[in-house]
């Protein structure tokens, strides 16, 4: 990969970007909108090479589904577009001002990064959601997918870069694929090292990835976290809303970071909810069960002659991501002890519990360390699109910059604009 090259005519793409109206850039994503849903079929076709290499190869079917393009799945990018294009334009936008005793006029405005890099695995929506979120807020971006997605990639930004190149103000060199091959990392680590080309990169994907960024940048990093959640079940819970949380925060995706992977749960009720749990799970999630726990799950789903789907938990069960139709379950005494016990496993992503306290509600909320933190709510909610940002560069687990969903704003820094009158100092 010839990155000097690739970066070059990505940062004259991000100089023109920043000189765009709001109105110019949202023609342009309204013409890309128009052409992705013009040309789903072709989309769909490449999209299928990579399920039959994910499935040749051993692919889980979980990730399988993290990888797969259907109608409506794109009919969700292209709705997702579709938000952002009406979003305000950030660029610009004056933060703060005031003038200083001796007459010098100060605002800080908002403007782009300028390059940003992507590095992310499988989901190719998140080709079509890096593009928009970049384009919007007036940065170019180079996108660096996995091998197992790359026919999908591919031909997505093939449609976007024509779209672009067709319509009046398009700026197409504002995006560009790295071409990857499998078991060949060189690139990234290009990428990572490309200090005066890349302003910013992400990673967007699993654990094992993001500690690569983080450890080997030597560019600025925003990082993004692995999704190890928890969701809570307090003494006060009401059960049956309990299950209906859990059911949907493991099993509905349990391939994204913002799936549950552990159930913590009050001993006070664990006797009365785990059954209930196991009843509403039906034998669709192995779960890894702590001691206390063990027994009590593994009498529900013999007295209800379902298959022993139960496994007593080790350590390493604790603090991990299965992203599959795994969890384990940890019993605790106290909310105190559940709070410890989250913050010392949890990747600081997403965090629910189900209390009918308001105190105790407001106790988890203030103490929890993580990017989103829930009362009675699914963690599945933290995604850009259900936080009204259209789409979203990837959900934030650091302190700095960015934090949580990260939409147009997140692709953006402040400068001071100072005018004068002949002042010196």
């Amino acid at each position: 990969m010839d990155l000097k090259s690739i970066s070059e005519k990505l940062k004259k793409g991000s100089q023109a970007l920043a000189l765009q109206t709001a109105s110019e850039k949202n023609v342009a994503l309204n013409a890309v909108a128009q052409s992705l849903d013009k040309n789903r079929n072709l989309i769909i076709e490449a999209n299928k090479k990579d399920i039959e290499a994910g499935r040749k190869n051993g692919m889980s079917e979980s990730l399988i589904d993290r990888l797969t393009l259907t109608e409506s799945r794109i009919n969700g990018v292209i709705d997702s577009l579709k938000i952002i294009i009406s979003q305000t334009d950030p660029i610009g936008e004056e933060t703060a001002g005031w003038q200083t005793p001796n007459g010098l006029n100060i605002r800080q405005v908002r403007v782009p990064l300028g390059v940003v890099a992507i590095i992310y695995e499988s989901r190719p929506n998140v080709t079509v959601d890096a593009f928009a979120l970049a384009y919007k807020s007036g940065n170019s971006i180079l996108l660096r997918g996995s091998a197992s997605a790359y026919n999908s990639n591919k031909e997505i930004v093939r449609i976007i870069k024509d779209a672009l190149s067709k319509v009046q103000g398009g700026i197409p060199e504002a995006i560009d694929l790295v071409e990857v091959k499998d078991h060949d990392h060189s690139d990234v680590d290009q990428i990572l090292n490309a200090v005066g080309l890349i302003d910013v990169v992400l990673p967007r994907g699993g654990k094992k990835l993001i500690q690569t960024v983080v450890s080997n940048a030597r560019i600025p990093v925003i990082e993004t976290g692995s999704g190890v959640c928890h969701l809570y079940i307090e003494e006060d819970a009401d059960l049956e809303m309990a299950c209906k949380i859990a059911e949907n925060a493991k099993i509905q995706r349990p391939s994204v970071c913002n799936a549950i992977e552990c159930i913590v749960v009050n001993k006070k009720i664990a006797a009365e909810f785990l059954p209930e749990l196991s009843k509403k799970f039906d034998g669709r999630v192995k779960f890894h069960a702590d001691d206390f726990s063990y027994n009590i799950i593994s009498e529900a789903e013999k007295n209800a002659n379902r298959p022993d789907n139960v496994l007593k938990a080790t350590e390493e069960d604790f603090g991990n991501e299965y992203l599959d139709y795994e969890c384990c379950i940890k019993t605790v005494d106290s909310i105190e002890e559940a709070i410890e016990y989250i913050n010392s496993h949890n990747t600081k992503h997403s965090e629910s519990i189900v209390t009918e306290s308001r105190s105790k509600a407001r106790l988890f909320q203030a103490r929890i360390d993580a990017s989103c933190v829930y009362v009675n709510a699914s963690t599945r909610f933290t995604d850009g699109g259900e936080f009204g940002f259209g789409a979203e560069l990837g959900i934030s687990t650091q302190k700095l910059h960015a934090r949580g969903p990260m939409g147009i704003k997140a692709l953006t820094t402040t400068k001071y604009l100072i005018d004068g009158e002949g002042q010196i100092r």
